[in-house]
């Protein structure tokens, strides 16, 4: 069984990880057979593309930016000081995991946007307001920015958690101020993660795809849409793997870079038994109230798109471009569109099946793998290990159009079938793209289930094939569930691939909401658009919160309240 699955690996690693590279780099650079340079030269001489370039590196550099001070502050007034309403706006905070990417970025272009809501009610005070007010640099920076603060959510508040209360208590004893213990003790601990998120950060600036192209306007496109518009046309589809490639390759770099880094810094823990960490209270009422001020205005700023697209998919189209509701607005029939006529569920079911399917076999086909990775070291495990985490160090756009380029024409590796324009290859690609997080987690299941269960079931008699089906496999199998319930999330509204390899009779949720973006013609759409919004919030936050959120409220267990004795301690 080891052996078989072995070699369904290898076939799988070869012909759908590795070969899609290899075909990128030799039309690339080997277009008849010989090395040119050709590409290379055409990218160069193109000033569109340099230009999208530069701007790639630009938003990936003022995200790490914005979206750290956001981040830290919103993880500081919901877990650190002593705010009012904390377990309110964590709630609000965390609107962002439960949508995100073109469905976020299209209810910020139907509410801000050209034809959105609040263009429309602004033009009926301010008659000369420019309509691409909301487009551009400074639109994608700011949607990006509160969009992308979910790995801090999720990550830097599990490092807060962490820092030892008594290391806080000892300071405050010596008479260092608030500041001086956030500067000192506080963010010092959470480092190693706040340089892991701002790595995450820069790589999501560096390939993003969804906000510019619906928000960015002719002013300012990045990379990602770039690549888009190229790999469409047989004469410019190699400087658009060229451009993948550039892509892929400063990911990788920058990669090596932090890792490094990462490496040769030196982090310690103050305690081997930290005392749990307590809310802090801001002694200056000045800064407290401007601490809280802020802290509701960025609630706002949350919450404010995610209250209107639940409003606005009860209100009419009409209403919305005219910026002026009334109670005549309101009305179910958008719901009833979407669930009555076949054209509007459509692409809901669509990616409703390809996101289960892909979410099931990418689990159910790396269990045995996991397990076989997990259990035996050597050269060989190591190597396949290697490979089936390529698809983590790659951007989305890159695996997309090396799928395209390599199953265009009939292929051994597949039976000399040709996959690209066909539905299958859409599903490959959203299994090829959760092979790393799942293969990680699943690794870490097993490596929590003791040796013993199994060395006793084989002294009982049962052979290792039925001690995994029978001892393991039940062991790890809420992890597994917990594993698919979050792939099903991520790839229920997906673009970055989609729009590469979907098939025109099978068009899924994110290129349906994306079209619905372009131009006034599709306007009709938007109440549509908002419905898929909140159905896609609705899933994502059940299966959020069977996964994370039961026996827990806010996302953080109550905690008991600390007595009122000794110095610093809240009054």
């Amino acid at each position: 069984m080891v052996w078989v699955t072995g070699v369904g690996v290898l076939w799988f690693a070869a012909a759908f990880l590795v070969l899609p590279n290899l075909t990128l780099l030799g039309t690339t650079f080997f277009p008849d057979g010989q090395f040119s340079v050709r590409a290379v030269e055409k990218l160069v001489g193109s000033e569109r593309a340099m230009r999208t370039l530069g701007n790639s590196f630009l938003l990936a550099v003022t995200l790490s930016i914005t979206v750290n001070i956001v981040g830290v502050f919103i993880v500081l007034v919901t877990q650190y000081f002593r705010i009012r309403g904390s377990r309110l706006l964590w709630l609000g905070y965390a609107t962002t995991l439960i949508y995100g990417g073109i469905v976020l970025a299209a209810g910020y272009n139907f509410i801000y946007g050209r034809f959105g809501f609040v263009t429309n009610l602004a033009l009926n005070i301010w008659p000369d307001l420019d309509r691409d007010w909301f487009s551009g640099y400074f639109a994608v920076v700011f949607v990006m920015t509160f969009a992308t603060t979910t790995n801090h959510m999720l990550f830097l508040s599990s490092s807060l958690a962490k820092i030892d209360f008594a290391s806080i208590e000892a300071a405050k004893l010596m008479g260092a101020s608030t500041w001086t213990i956030l500067r000192r003790i506080v963010l010092p601990v959470m480092r190693p993660m706040l340089f892991a998120v701002t790595v995450l950060t820069f790589l999501i600036g560096l390939g993003a795809l969804t906000a510019p192209l619906v928000l960015g306007g002719p002013d300012f496109q990045t990379v990602a849409p770039l690549i888009v518009d190229l790999s469409r046309s047989p004469v410019t589809r190699d400087i658009a793997a060229l451009l993948a490639i550039v892509l892929g390759l400063a990911t990788i770099v920058l990669l090596a870079i932090m890792n490094r880094a990462e490496k040769s810094g030196v982090y310690f823990s103050v305690a081997k038994v930290a005392t749990p960490i307590q809310k802090q209270p801001i002694p200056n009422p000045v800064a407290n109230a401007a601490v809280h001020v802020l802290a509701y205005l960025v609630w706002l700023i949350y919450l404010i798109p995610v209250v209107l697209i639940v409003l606005f998919s009860f209100v009419d189209a009409r209403s919305i471009l005219a910026g002026s509701i009334t109670l005549d607005s309101f009305t179910l029939q958008n719901y009833i569109t979407v669930f009555t006529t076949p054209g509007a569920i459509r692409p809901f079911i669509v990616s409703v099946v390809y996101s289960a399917v892909a979410a099931i076999i990418v689990v159910v086909g790396l269990l045995f793998v996991a397990r076989v990775l997990q259990r035996y070291r050597n050269p060989l495990t190591s190597l396949i290990e290697y490979v089936l985490h390529i698809p983590w160090i790659l951007p989305t756009v890159l695996i997309a159009l090396g799928l395209v380029m390599t199953f265009d024409k009939p292929n051994a590796w597949v039976g000399n079938a040709v996959l690209t324009g066909t539905p299958a290859l859409l599903l490959v690609a959203y299994i090829v793209i959760k092979i790393p997080f799942t293969l990680r987690l699943l690794k870490a299941a097993f490596a929590s289930v003791p040796d013993s269960l199994e060395d006793a079931s084989r002294i009982l008699g049962a052979k290792s094939l039925t001690a995994f089906r029978r001892v393991i496999i039940p062991l790890v199998l809420p992890t597994a569930a917990a594993i698919t319930a979050l792939n099903f999330n991520s790839l229920l509204d997906d673009y970055d691939a989609a729009i590469f390899l979907y098939h025109p009779l099978y068009k899924p949720l994110g290129v349906a909401i994306q079209e619905s973006t372009r131009g006034e013609n599709n306007l009709d759409a938007m109440p549509i658009t908002f419905v898929y919004t909140v159905l896609l919030m609705i899933i994502m936050g059940l299966v959020m919160y069977f996964v994370y959120g039961r026996g827990s409220r806010a996302g953080s267990p109550r905690r008991r309240r600390a007595p009122r004795t000794g110095r610093g301690t809240a009054r």
